[in-house]
């Protein structure tokens, strides 16, 4: 089906926006890919919050011009699905974990602010921790010099209180 120009601005307005709150941009080969498999996909992309589209490539070439991201225009060749999200390890994960299982699936490269990463550093973006379980630790590192110094403030007058009981206990023996 092929689009009319109005169709078209449109598609490269829409991709550009997507771009300018984008940390990082994978792109993937489906040449192959059953429908199912395809819907699968778009259904994980999803649950992550990835944007996942299919595009022309030259529509892409024209949204990714004049962005942090321009430098990807030498690796749009074939038919490529895109994934846009504002978490670089999201869309690298979701990406990557469907290749592993369907080999109609090929990452060809990615993107992140004026770096272009090429299929193996996708993979290894994709071994990262989510920025969930990043803050997890973080909030975890944060939290542990605090709740020390509580427990050695509760000390003091723990000892104090089983003190007191002792000599009660003793009294009354």
């Amino acid at each position: 089906m092929s689009l009319n120009l109005v169709e078209k601005q449109a598609v490269v307005t829409e991709m550009s926006e997507r771009l300018l709150t984008a940390q990082a941009i994978v792109v993937a080969e489906y040449r192959g890919m059953t429908v199912v498999g395809m819907t699968g996909l778009r259904a994980k992309a999803r649950a992550s919050g990835v944007y996942l589209r299919v595009l022309k490539n030259t529509l892409v070439r024209r949204a990714v011009a004049g962005t942090h991201f321009a430098g990807l225009s030498d690796h749009l060749v074939g038919p490529l699905v895109y994934g846009v999200s504002e978490d670089p390890v999201a869309v690298a994960k979701v990406l990557s974990e469907f290749a592993k299982t369907n080999d109609k699936l090929i990452i060809k490269a990615g993107a992140m602010p004026n770096f272009v990463m090429s299929a193996k550093d996708v993979a290894n973006l994709a071994n990262m921790p989510s920025r969930e379980e990043l803050l997890a630790k973080l909030m975890g590192t944060m939290q542990a010099p605090v709740g020390q110094f509580v427990r050695t403030l509760n000390e003091v007058p723990t000892r104090f209180v089983r003190g007191l009981a002792a000599i009660r206990d003793k009294q009354a023996a």
